[in-house]
């Protein structure tokens, strides 16, 4: 289905929910995967994502009265989610709808002026529960379409904090800034290169040399809110506590590998310490993954992409079988020249960097090993890197 096509399936039924009136307008927001950097946004460290041409359409227009009223397409049984701008707060309205209202309300908080309320109907084609931000696309989408509605001055830069705020506050989540970063600041044709600790970003372009990116999804969802991710975040506060005791740090990722192994005594606690260690080591990865690409070295990049896998399943421990499988199997394929498990964990997806000649046999070879080895299908999807939120009409 073209965007056009998209478009109009979702004003019809932008109309069919609300009814005639003025034209709403339609905007989109990208999903994002990353490629190498995970569980080092809330740590301090450097991530390496990219956007993708997937993501989230929005239509919307603004009410005369504080109603707000909102409907997905992805969910065409539900009902249309009906509150007040005066009746928002975390945990009202429950499902996906909170997450829009969550970055409204977060506005709202911050000063700006939404005294209106609005109409939105939203169509996805990131699969839900992925891990490839289908929340934080969302959110994204929701901060561009009010900026435009209600005409107010916010960046995406700014945007994305609030979007990270909303997600922490109203969804209880505990994420750090780079999902709504990458979603809100993509440049077709380039990864982002971010240290979340300072925000400044460098663009890289992703030349992959007749190679590709190949999204593989577990089909098994993950819920961040409901997993080990807050506890993951958690333990890794408390090593920092106890480093703190012994240097002077802010984060874990101020330290690097060398400064790790000779004060790693400081934390007693062996599953403290594997935290802190795959937090340490990832973000040297990250750093040495942006040499690699600059340099063209993608066979060096594709090493840190396993390596960064290996660390997240034994010492961070949120990958299971099947992120494992689809690994293992991505590392057997000639052709492959990287594979690891992407965002989160605790399901969702892998990343792979695939040379085009070798896909086809990829996606079959690795589909396979995986309906056999987990009982269930993969999905695959070729991906390219994306823009950021813009308005379509």
């Amino acid at each position: 289905m073209t965007e056009n096509e998209r478009t109009d399936v979702l004003l019809e039924a932008f109309a069919g929910k609300f009814g005639p009136g003025k034209r709403a307008r339609v905007f989109f927001a990208p999903g994002r995967v990353n490629l190498i950097g995970e569980h080092t946004d809330y740590n301090g460290g450097h991530v390496f994502p990219c956007a993708l041409t997937i993501g989230t359409y929005g239509a919307a227009r603004r009410r005369k009265d504080r109603r707000l009223r909102l409907y997905s397409l992805n969910f065409p049984d539900s009902w249309v989610y009906e509150t007040s701008l005066d009746r928002l707060g975390p945990g009202l309205p429950k499902g996906w709808a909170s997450y829009p209202a969550g970055v409204i309300h977060t506005l709202r908080e911050k000063g700006f002026a939404i005294d209106q309320g609005l109409d939105m109907a939203v169509w996805g084609d990131i699969p839900s529960g992925s891990g490839l931000s289908s929340s934080a696309s969302l959110e994204v989408l929701t901060g561009a379409l009010v900026r435009s509605l209600f005409g107010l001055s916010l960046t995406n830069r700014a945007m994305a904090l609030i979007c990270q705020e909303s997600e922490n506050r109203y969804n209880g989540v505990a994420c750090g800034i780079m999902d709504q970063f990458a979603c809100a600041n993509g440049r077709e044709g380039k990864a982002l290169f971010l240290d979340t600790g300072s925000l400044s970003c460098t663009y890289v372009p992703l030349h992959l040399d007749g190679a590709s990116l190949v999204i593989a999804n577990t089909n098994k969802k993950h819920s961040l809110a409901q997993s080990a991710y807050n506890d993951r975040r958690q333990e890794c506060q408390q090593a920092l506590a106890a480093f703190q005791r012994v240097k002077n740090i802010h984060h874990l990722c101020d330290m690097s590998p060398a400064e790790f192994e000779q004060c790693k005594e400081a934390v007693a606690d062996p599953i403290l310490l594997r935290r802190a260690r795959h937090a340490v080591y990832e973000n040297a990865r990250t750093i040495d993954a942006l040499q690699a690409l600059r340099a063209g070295d993608l066979k060096r990049f594709g090493q840190l992409m396993k390596e960064s896998h290996i660390s997240l399943s034994r010492d961070y421990q949120v990958t299971g079988p099947e992120l494992d499988t689809l690994a293992s199997q991505a590392w057997k394929i000639p052709g492959c020249i990287g594979s690891r498990m992407t965002g989160g964990g605790f399901g969702g997806c892998t990343v792979s960097i695939v040379e085009n000649k070798a896909v086809s046999e990829f996606i079959d070879r690795v589909g396979r090993a995986y309906e056999k080895e987990i009982g269930k299908k993969a999905d695959f999807y070729v991906m390219q890197a994306g823009g950021g939120p813009r308005q379509i009409k």
